[in-house]
């Protein structure tokens, strides 16, 4: 087994943000939402605390709340088809994507991680015996097909795909996914498909997931996110769907390391998803991505491409600094000029560098405007 500890991207996420506290800066590195949730939220929150909601819940989760995914995702735009033999209740995203990651990999395989990416990806791959192989986007963060198609080798066990993605904010479309199909459909290549942002697509963009594609959907374990939906990370609940066969060894090996979910937790938004409006939030975070992206015209900070979807927006900044790297940049911005970001270097395995910072804008309006106008004037 490769030696885990070398992965220490992690690193950077505390650090950034350990930093903002410590210099009094304005904090927009992680995405981490400051902004009061829905009201009702906690209404049935409360609520669940006075039922009989505090003894474990089946394997698969609350009935009522599985009831009411199916309900919520049959309505999406895209809609999304599946039986409640083909969903389970999990604790996070996180846990997810590791277990799927344990119910199909044997030692030796190779798992294909498109980067820039999430950190977590490289060692819940290695954690289960696997072997990590990074695609690199292009320098527009579009992917590259003729590349990812190097990157399969008989080895090849599974995708990661994340979409809408952070922290590019790009988003698969369908043409996207019957390009991936094409490519895969000749051997046995399982996706896990990470889409929590679902909700979060701007100017007019779709989200289509991995589970509409009637053959990718046989070999998918595809994740939400109600933390990521709702901004309540905290409350520590996710779903994945996948096919009867696919669920069935997974829920194998759930049993054993955590079982069920927060049981008040799911009796809440089982309750919450029958009078919840997805466009409410949709809009809620495309105005804070506008208001972000029309402050930042008043610096010299470059958007190349506005965010299609997620909570994040890449900045170039290279108008500011064409020696530091991108490491260097987001500690002088935090120590410095007050405004804590990401290096985007934090998200490859294989770049030390790069010429962008990540922010994210999942904050309170007002925050937002004065870190903004701080570094109008601070740049």
């Amino acid at each position: 087994m490769q030696n885990i500890y070398k992965f220490s991207r992690y690193q950077f996420f505390t650090e950034m943000s350990q930093l903002a506290a410590a210099h009094g800066s304005f904090d927009l590195s992680l995405g981490l939402p400051d902004f009061e949730i829905d009201e009702r939220l906690k209404f049935f929150l409360k609520e669940a605390v006075d039922l009989n909601t505090h003894n474990y819940e089946p394997l698969e989760g609350n009935p009522l709340l599985i009831e009411n995914i199916i309900h919520f995702n049959k309505n999406r735009k895209n809609s999304i088809t599946h039986t409640k033999e083909e969903i389970t209740i999990v604790p996070c995203a996180t846990f997810a994507l590791f277990t799927a990651l344990k119910s199909i990999l044997n030692p030796g395989d190779e798992v294909i991680i498109i980067e820039p990416s999430y950190y977590t990806y490289g060692p819940s791959v290695i954690l289960n015996g696997g072997t990590p192989i990074y695609c690199t986007l292009n320098d527009d963060f579009t992917i590259d097909w003729e590349n990812f198609q190097q990157s399969i080798s008989r080895k090849t066990k599974a995708i990661i795909i994340n979409s809408p993605q952070n922290p590019t904010g790009k988003i698969f479309s369908q043409t996207d996914w019957d390009q991936l199909y094409e490519l895969i459909k000749e051997q046995e290549i399982y996706l896990i498909s990470e889409e929590i942002y679902d909700l979060y697509c701007y100017d007019n963009m779709e989200h289509f997931s991995s589970f509409i594609h009637p053959e990718l959907k046989k070999r998918t374990f595809c994740i939400f996110s109600f933390g990521k939906m709702l901004h309540i990370s905290g409350w520590k609940v996710s779903y994945m769907l996948a096919s009867e066969e696919l669920t069935s060894k997974f829920r194998f090996h759930q049993q054993y390391i955590s079982y069920g979910v927060n049981a008040p937790v799911q009796y809440a938004l089982a309750k919450f998803l029958e009078v919840f409006d997805p466009s409410e939030m949709q809009q809620i975070m495309q105005r804070k991505r506008d208001l972000f992206h029309e402050l930042i015209k008043d610096t010299p900070l470059i958007i190349e491409q506005k965010s299609n979807g997620s909570i994040f927006q890449i900045i170039n900044f290279r108008n500011i600094s064409k020696k530091m790297t991108d490491i260097q940049f987001a500690k002088w911005l935090t120590v410095e000029k007050k405004v804590a970001c990401l290096p985007l270097s934090a998200f490859y395995n294989s770049k030390k560098d790069s010429n962008y910072v990540r922010f994210s804008f999942a904050k309170k309006d007002s925050l937002i405007i004065e870190a903004l106008e701080h570094l109008r004037k601070a740049l």
